[in-house]
């Protein structure tokens, strides 16, 4: 068999000269086609990821009886719901513990002057006036002030403009509508880009898909719903010991969770230092990494074995690393696409690496 063979081996699954070069194209179009078209594309993917995470809901409503325009509007209805208690619930709660700490700032900051830097002063070799904490968070609270207001003329100047309201408006009612439509056709839509895939490379295509979907749903449905669980696990055990800002923390281990352990590291890191400055004793703050500590062992032993499993799930290097060059990439568009494509890339390497283990440039012999 020459190099240029036009056929290499079809009926085994390699693809043809012509095939590789077309998928080559489609990609470098693809490619093309988010950087240009980012923002209008944003509203699509979001309800792409939506419909993905709720079609096991609806096709197990279906098996259950349910035709499927009723499983969807069922899912539909539930999501909403859920998502409107969520903001009834938590907005409120955040915005007013965000006020509160942006008032305690100066506070904060001559406690760090007087108190902190002396004591660590004792130990560093450094000048306990190096540093004037209550002079800088005196500022950063001005500026947050100064931000608040910014946010809420900027609020009245997007009002005032007909384009960006319609726009937005026009995104916020995409996204239901678009997911609707999404999450009906899911099936039909994933069967119609099946017969478009060449029959000489249909089972190799099928194979990998099934490995990126596994992938994808370990990560993507079992780690949201790990963060959600470890989020009100940390939330309601900091509320338990008192902390003033246990439902701001919660939510920002719960969110930095979607990173194995950055979670438990960036949440104990702020509970610790907003407990310090909060408490008297050392018993609260024992309790702090008590509930973190508690949060940790579920995470480890029940929330990732019942909802993720065993499954291959992405890196936390491979997941950082995939975030932010997708978001310096396309923006939020990147973000967006990052964890799918991270996975469709780790899959081709786990199956790029056992072709290579097997192949004779692994295993060629020293002679010349």
């Amino acid at each position: 068999m020459t190099e240029n063979s036009e056929v290499v081996q079809s009926s085994s699954g390699i693809m043809t000269v012509p095939q590789r070069s077309f998928i080559l194209g489609l990609i470098a179009v693809a490619g093309v086609l988010v950087y240009l078209l980012g923002p209008v594309l944003t509203p699509f993917l979001i309800s792409m990821v939506l419909a993905y995470l709720g079609d096991p809901l609806a096709d197990r409503l279906e098996r259950l009886g349910l035709r499927r325009t009723s499983a969807v509007c069922v899912v539909f209805l539930g999501v909403i719901l859920v998502f409107v208690l969520t903001l009834l619930i938590l907005v409120p709660g955040a915005v007013k513990q965000i006020r509160y700490a942006i008032e305690l700032l100066p506070v904060l900051g001559h406690w760090l002057q007087t108190v902190f830097v002396p004591w660590l002063a004792q130990f560093v070799d450094i000048s306990p006036d190096m540093f004037n904490l209550k002079e800088l968070s005196t500022q950063l609270s001005g500026e947050w002030q100064q931000a608040s207001n910014l946010l809420e003329h900027l609020t009245d100047a997007i009002g005032g403009s007909t384009k960006a309201m319609g726009a937005f408006l026009a995104n916020l009612f995409l996204v239901p509508v678009v997911t609707f439509y999404l999450l009906r056709d899911w099936d039909r839509l994933t069967a119609n880009v099946v017969h478009l895939i060449p029959r000489n490379l249909a089972p190799t295509v099928l194979t990998l898909a099934k490995e990126c979907d596994e992938v994808l749903a370990a990560f993507l449905k079992g780690q949201l719903m790990v963060m959600l669980l470890l989020g009100i696990t940390y939330g309601v055990g900091l509320w338990i010991v008192g902390l003033q800002f246990a439902l701001l923390v919660g939510l920002v281990a719960g969110l930095a969770s979607i990173v194995p352990y950055m979670g438990f590291i960036v949440g104990i890191g702020v509970a610790l230092v907003m407990a310090v400055f909060q408490f008297d004793s050392w018993l609260p703050i024992a309790g702090v990494v008590l509930v973190f500590t508690i949060g940790q062992a579920l995470e480890g032993m029940v929330f990732t074995p019942l909802l993720v499993g065993d499954k291959i799930g992405l890196h936390p290097v491979a997941v950082i690393f995939a975030i932010m060059a997708g978001g310096q990439l396309f923006g939020f568009t990147g973000i967006l696409l990052a964890l799918p494509v991270a996975a469709v890339i780790m899959v081709l390497l786990v199956h790029l690496h056992g072709n290579y283990k097997g192949s004779h440039l692994y295993h060629a012999s020293d002679e010349s």
